[in-house]
């Protein structure tokens, strides 16, 4: 097998991501493009094997801070078809990042737990999972909530726990509309939401330029969609999914303190679920929930919400890490759980 870097035939590498069963935005070219505009090199690596792509892995590389070396990443990925071609992706991946300078290459690749064809490749590379808990502490959410598609939009609707059935046709009575954003502008609109939505529930977001390359680079290129709700002319919820052959994922939601009661962002999600189906998808994917479900978790509300549409809880994996240089791979490890200490205790204090 043949293994080779595709920057100079984009299109036969996204070809190849947007048809497998796994596929993500996060392993496309232009995710790398994105991730381009803050800071990380996307180097798109395949294996062909008689001149058909067997396996493949969009691997973005930064160079850590006070240090001669970098770091490399795959999110979803990487992507294979044999067993025989995810070795030889891992192998020649790895040295292609060692002579880069690299100390270790993380995945989380969309594989449900338990596959054999994975656990092969864990120990005959040594891959070492990296333990994040129950909860967001992973790049990518290990647990996620899926919505199958395949029914009938009565079904889907029918299916739906009672509560949320409830919430969506209250939304439709008090004359909520959802619109589809189509003017780069109105980007502002779902910003300033997010905005207010991460004050009141305290976390940090990304800058308005990050979801402009998300526009120019996805949204542009029929890769997401971004959705507002609005009543009478004041927005009351916004969100953008992204999507990618049969899939979707609802990837950033935000809401306004404004007339909560009306229930816009259970009526956004329908929305957004009547398009993917329309538009051919069979799976809506929720993405990320806790691992742990029980009622008293403080994360549990989040799970809730989805279930409440039908979605069913899928665990994944994992997060990995090839170990690429021994002693730079420890030294990376011991400063992640620095990094990960302080950030505990700030938010404590």
């Amino acid at each position: 097998m043949e293994t080779r870097l595709f920057v100079d035939r984009p299109a036969l590498f996204d070809q190849y991501v947007a048809a497998h069963p796994r596929g993500d935005v996060l392993q496309t070219t232009a995710w790398g493009r994105v991730k381009e505009t803050t800071g990380w090199q996307a180097h798109p690596l395949g294996v062909l094997s008689r001149g058909v792509l067997r396996a493949a892995a969009l691997i973005l590389t930064k160079r850590l801070p006070y240090l001669p070396a970098q770091i490399a990443y795959s999110p979803r990925g990487p992507l294979h078809s044999s067993q025989e071609a995810l070795a030889a992706l891992l192998r020649d991946g790895a040295g292609f990042l060692k002579a880069r300078g690299a100390l270790v290459w993380k995945m989380d690749p969309a594989i449900p737990e338990g596959d054999p064809t994975w656990l092969e490749a864990v120990r005959t590379f040594r891959l070492r999972q990296v333990e994040t808990g129950l909860d967001f502490e992973s790049v990518q959410p290990r647990h996620v909530m899926v919505l199958e598609l395949g029914r009938s939009l009565d079904t889907l609707l029918s299916q739906m726990k009672s509560k949320t059935r409830y919430n969506i046709r209250y939304a439709q009575r008090k004359q909520v509309q959802v619109q589809q954003v189509k003017d780069k502008d109105e980007l502002k609109v779902f910003y300033a939401l997010l905005q207010e939505t991460a004050h009141r529930d305290r976390f940090t977001i990304r800058s308005f330029s990050y979801f402009e390359a998300l526009w120019d680079h996805l949204i542009q290129n029929g890769l997401g969609k971004v959705f507002l709700a609005y009543q009478a002319g004041t927005p009351l919820a916004g969100a953008i999914c992204f999507r990618l052959g049969s899939r979707v994922w609802y990837t950033y939601g935000a809401s306004s303190g404004q007339r909560r009661n009306l229930q816009a962002p259970h009526l956004i999600q329908w929305e957004m679920i009547k398009w993917a189906k329309g538009a051919g998808c069979t799976i809506y994917d929720f993405r990320g929930v806790a691992g742990d479900l029980r009622p008293e978790h403080p994360l549990y509300g989040l799970y809730r919400f989805k279930e409440g549409f039908g979605a069913q809880l899928q665990t994944y994996v994992g997060e990995f890490d090839l170990p690429l240089r021994q002693g730079g791979y420890a030294l990376w490890c011991g400063g992640l759980q620095l990094h990960n200490w302080l950030r505990q205790r700030k938010k404590v204090r």
